[in-house]
């Protein structure tokens, strides 16, 4: 994945607009003060799903990220669960 931005347009997220990462287990309180040493604030997900099956945090443009304890439909999950 590659993440680039344009400076010369301002950040226009949608309550839509979401990474997810599916961890495949639990959600460890690491990961959780992580994200929010560097700023993001857990936030209520626009979709009830994924506050029952995970956590959702926005980021200082308004994006969001969220946190999956579920198995994502692929093997991904397991290369990004070592980097939270």
């Amino acid at each position: 994945m590659e993440i680039v931005e344009d400076h010369t347009l301002p950040p226009s997220p949608t309550a839509e607009d979401l990474l997810v990462i599916y961890l495949g287990g639990p959600i460890g309180e690491d990961a959780i003060s992580r994200i929010e040493n560097v700023g993001g604030v857990r936030v209520p997900s626009r979709n009830p799903y994924w506050d029952k099956h995970g956590m959702s945090f926005a980021d200082a443009d308004g994006y969001l990220l969220v946190l999956a304890a579920a198995t994502g439909h692929n093997s991904i999950h397991i290369a990004l669960r070592a980097l939270l």
